[in-house]
């Protein structure tokens, strides 16, 4: 099992992100959620704004910026392997736009799933969820 909390801290320490939320386990491949989480907060942190938060909830977890945001119309090409919002030229930013690719690819491998949308206030949250681990014994 992984614990999201724990792994959120741990990926936000190097960012600057600041953590919140309850422990919560769930089962898969920790090197590939570490790889999830990673571009998930080095993303907001490249776009934020400066001020991103994470936070585990009741589904998975959730990183939220202050960044200029995602335009509704982009909200699902961004998960395309090699897509660059305008304005993001390759490169630009260290990125070559398949980031955020990974990280729907690996949720999907755990039974899992992400979106984008807008946070209250300006930015851009994305919501993963994934399957919580099931605890021993349980039919």
């Amino acid at each position: 099992a992984v614990d999201l909390r724990a792994l959120l801290a741990e990926e936000a320490a190097h960012t600057g992100a600041r953590v919140e939320g309850p422990a919560r386990e769930v089962e898969g491949d920790p090197g590939l959620l570490r790889r999830l989480v990673r571009n998930l907060l080095e993303n907001a942190a490249r776009h934020g704004g400066g001020e991103v938060e994470a936070r585990t909830t009741a589904e998975g977890f959730e990183v939220a910026d202050r960044g200029p945001g995602v335009r509704p119309e982009d909200r699902e090409l961004i998960f395309e392997p090699f897509h660059r919002p305008a304005g993001h030229s390759e490169g630009a930013d260290g990125g070559v736009g398949l980031g955020l690719w990974l990280v729907r690819e690996i949720a999907t491998r755990h039974g899992g799933s992400v979106r984008c949308e807008a946070r209250e206030g300006g930015g851009a949250r994305f919501v993963v969820r994934l399957p919580r681990r099931e605890p021993r014994g349980a039919v």
